[in-house]
């Protein structure tokens, strides 16, 4: 069987869970507590942006530790000031529109920045309905960036989309960023059937997939 007819696949058995439900209760995992990101990791700002580069080949052998798992996140959109709640990623109107999800090997979990843990959203592996290539599949990370619509209050559809673009596109550098800095292969990813995605991740009617990012080791 081709790369593609097992991601069509894959796309297809979600597709068929979700219209069928679970057919056998399982426990409710329990949200995973992210260990805290060092105070100080990489090297300087110099070195991450003359490294910063997209990869599509990805070691698939190799997961992601939790101690880098937490420092992706927390780089990505964590709280970086804690009085305030504010984040390492700057949004409209301080909408804070953005909601993380992390496609994995076990399932879909949702980012929490306040609480910088895991949240589970769905116990099924999705990783090859987040995107169109191949390696988007087995890759260890793929992280699902959606936009919030009650966030952005009264303002058009295009303007939406307009905002929610420039508000991921920083998360997505400050990913590329870390990436840089600690050896990790990340693309940034607009080829997705948003539409689709979004039914399989059971979101809300106003929220919205925008993008993906892929994280992981580079393939040697």
């Amino acid at each position: 069987m081709s790369m593609a007819t097992r991601r069509e696949a894959t796309i297809m058995l979600a597709a068929a869970g979700l219209a069928a439900g679970t057919a056998v209760a399982q426990p409710a995992p329990s949200p995973i507590a992210l260990p805290p990101p060092r105070t100080d990791f990489g090297g300087s700002l110099a070195q991450a942006l003359r490294m910063r580069r997209s990869t599509r080949a990805f070691d698939t052998a190799r997961a992601l530790p939790p101690q880098i798992l937490s420092e992706l996140l927390w780089c990505a959109y964590g709280v970086n000031r804690p009085e305030s709640a504010d984040r390492t990623a700057p949004s409209w109107r301080h909408a804070r529109e953005t909601e993380i999800f992390a496609a994995m090997a076990d399932g879909v979990w949702r980012y929490d920045p306040i609480a910088h843990r895991l949240l589970p959203h769905l116990p099924r592996d999705l990783r090859g309905a987040t995107g169109v290539q191949d390696f988007v599949g087995t890759a260890p990370l793929d992280l699902v960036y959606v936009s919030n619509a009650d966030h952005l209050g009264d303002i058009s559809d295009i303007e939406r989309h307009r905002v929610a673009s420039a508000d991921i596109g920083f998360i997505g550098q400050n990913v590329y960023l870390y990436c840089a800095a600690q050896g990790l292969a990340t693309v940034f990813r607009g080829s997705l059937d948003t539409e689709t995605l979004g039914r399989l991740l059971r979101l809300g009617p106003n929220q919205f997939v925008m993008f993906a990012q892929t994280v992981g080791y580079p393939k040697a």
